[in-house]
């Protein structure tokens, strides 16, 4: 898969119908929450009432493969987020967050994920976003190793206040490898 294959564009309303499809997959139970309440979050964004994320699906060799938005961290550097996410206080308040999950799971492990996230951060870099980071759980190992394949790094300096997160920072001078 080349980079020219991946394309990105906004979540419109004519996707709830399929987000909510994906959002009952297996491999997305696994780390997102109730589908009802994601697809609702989503909805919130397309239509306007939450104004700090940015939803995308992305799309692979001209067809829709999986979700994708950034969020930025400003509006989340308050004390009732911080209270339970502390990394959030530690980060550049001009710093975005990324989130993403494949549609199909058995497209995992192929390298997908890990091409996709990086053609976006590379595009959000273009627009001047310098921090940009991804909080997977530990745990995920597949995520976390698609992460740093992507040209994310552990951010050791920062603090979580439980072992479900690690906090991760997108490096554009560090290839994929």
């Amino acid at each position: 898969m080349t980079q020219d294959e991946i394309g990105f564009r906004p979540v419109e309303r004519d996707d709830y119908a399929l987000l909510a499809d994906w959002l009952r997959r297996p491999h997305w139970q696994e780390w997102w929450g109730e589908p009802e309440t994601e697809l609702g979050y989503i909805r919130d964004m397309v239509e306007g009432r939450d104004l700090t994320c940015r939803p995308f699906l992305f799309v692979v060799a001209g067809r829709p493969a999986g979700y994708i938005q950034f969020w930025h961290v400003a509006p989340h550097q308050r004390p009732e987020w911080a209270d339970d996410n502390p990394w959030l206080m530690q980060v550049p308040a001009t710093a975005v967050g990324v989130d993403l999950s494949l549609a199909d799971g058995d497209r995992l492990g192929q390298g997908i994920g890990s091409a996709v996230l990086r053609r976006f951060c590379e595009l959000l870099s273009s627009q001047g976003y310098r921090t940009i980071v991804i909080d997977p759980d530990p745990g995920n190992g597949r995520a976390v190793a698609a992460y740093r394949k992507a040209g994310f790094r552990p951010m050791p300096e920062v603090t979580c206040s439980a072992d479900t997160t690690l906090i991760m920072q997108f490096h554009s001078d560090k290839p994929a490898s």
